[in-house]
């Protein structure tokens, strides 16, 4: 039974498929990830915890530019929901495009994912190897002013 299903090209098409996009969600996590996270700033983390608000600007460009970061966001996150099963970093890869997004509830989500200290050292581990600073944590005593 098993030698059948093995032997159906539908079924192999769909194991190569997954298999692809198994490689391609990996890959990408190797590269884009330590990118994301060396651009974000330092206190990005305490920013999100005090609730403290950016400044924003107003118009068809800004409009545009947050059209193209929330789809970045969704891809991220959909590519990370992925990774939960496949080979990548799953949760790093759904908190840094949940970053990205401009949804309610964003701040409960990051500051649950961010939580856990394993979760913390990974972003300050990637951090340390792109030559950057590591996060500013909302309760880790190295407050800064926001």
């Amino acid at each position: 039974m098993i030698s059948a299903l093995l032997s159906d090209p539908r079924l192999q098409g769909a194991v190569a498929l997954l298999a692809a996009l198994s490689l391609a969600t990996f890959v990408i996590s190797l590269l884009l990830i330590p990118l994301v996270v060396a651009r974000l700033p330092d206190d990005c983390f305490l920013r999100l915890h005090s609730g403290a608000k950016t400044r924003t600007r107003r118009g068809p460009v800004r409009l545009v530019l947050l059209a193209i970061r929330n789809l970045f966001g969704a891809l991220l996150v959909a590519a990370g929901v992925i990774m939960l099963f496949l080979p990548g970093q799953g949760l790093l890869t759904i908190l840094l495009g949940t970053l990205l997004l401009s949804i309610p509830g964003k701040r409960r989500l990051v500051l649950a994912l961010t939580a856990s200290p394993r979760s913390r050292h990974g972003l300050d581990w990637l951090r340390r190897k792109t030559g950057r600073p590591p996060f500013l944590w909302p309760d880790d005593g190295r407050r800064r002013e926001v």
